[in-house]
């Protein structure tokens, strides 16, 4: 399935269905961008929240990292759904883009929690976004959401990330957190980069490819938010990996065998530190997380399997 086509997969039910005003923080980026395609297809009204002027009724103006958000904008939505911030693999962890980082997400995420908060009718839900890095390097040990915050600058972040949307939890909002691993896409994120390098022959290992990538197709982490969003009974984290992570090293045999080119270079682990800095302790590193909750919920993957994610992907 082409990444601009992702469906959602209805997965499980909501109480009521029909038709569904939806708000939703970073709709311009891989994930919120499939996600409100994918809302929009099956009829919703989709409301972006968006930095300039709005240019019609379906935008609503919020700035996250000023903590500003048009909350009479969000009357009338049933669910808000934050899936904004700066990029963590877009550039090198300086001090000053780990603070952007930050407040991208923090200040944003409290913003929106107020928000909802404020409302008169407030939403069903409040669906925020976070990530896997929560529980840092995990090894080959398995973790799913019942496992602590591990340490460093991504583990960190994502509790302070997660504390943010308070206001909305304290409120009575349902609050759902999403700890989303490796999207496998061809529009953004770590595969992203890996597929013009893979189908240039150039593909390899990172390190000696024994860490653990948590991974999810794009298809499957837009039908788990919309699942997560539609089940009035789920709140809480819940982790949007596939059910069996794989090793960087497996990765690449599959990228090669899928796309059908040599995989001969690999990226030794000191060349990686010189050029990336702090962040290549995350690409070096292994966690190995999986989706307990998303699976007791009942939810079901499309494309459990690397192999099969990545040919979604094209």
């Amino acid at each position: 399935m082409d990444d601009g086509q992702v469906d959602g997969g209805r997965r499980g039910g909501r109480s009521g269905g029909g038709r569904s005003r939806v708000a939703v923080a970073g709709a311009s980026g891989l994930i919120g961008g499939a996600l409100a395609r994918s809302l929009a297809a099956d009829g919703h009204e989709v409301v972006r929240l968006v930095r300039h002027d709005p240019a019609g009724a379906d935008e609503v103006r919020w700035d996250p990292e000023h903590g500003r958000v048009d909350a009479a904008g969000l009357e009338g939505c049933d669910a808000v759904i934050n899936l904004a911030g700066a990029g963590v693999g877009d550039r090198r962890w300086t001090d000053a883009y780990k603070t952007r980082i930050r407040s991208s997400r923090v200040h944003g995420t409290t913003a929106l929690a107020e928000a909802v908060a404020s409302m008169e009718r407030p939403p069903r839900v409040f669906v925020n976004g976070s990530a896997v890095g929560y529980y840092g390097q995990t090894g080959d040990r398995p973790v799913d959401e019942s496992a602590p915050a591990g340490e460093g600058f991504l583990p960190a972040l994502c509790v302070e990330w997660e504390a943010a949307a308070a206001p909305a939890r304290e409120a009575g909002v349902r609050t759902v957190f999403t700890r989303t691993g490796l999207v496998v896409a061809r529009g953004g994120g770590a595969w992203g980069r890996l597929f013009p390098l893979f189908r240039a022959g150039l593909g390899g290992r990172l390190g000696d490819g024994s860490q653990y990538w948590s991974f999810v197709a794009l298809h499957d982490e837009v039908a788990a938010v919309r699942h997560l969003m539609d089940r009035d009974d789920l709140s809480g984290p819940f982790n949007l990996t596939a059910p069996r992570p794989v090793t960087n090293r497996e990765v690449t045999l599959a990228m090669s065998r899928v796309l059908h080119r040599p995989a001969p270079f690999a990226v030794p682990a000191p060349v990686l530190r010189a050029a990336l800095g702090e962040m290549a302790g995350d690409v070096l590193g292994s966690a190995r997380v999986l989706p307990a909750r998303l699976l007791e919920s009942g939810f079901r993957f499309a494309f459990p399997e690397i192999d099969g994610a990545i040919r979604a992907a094209l």
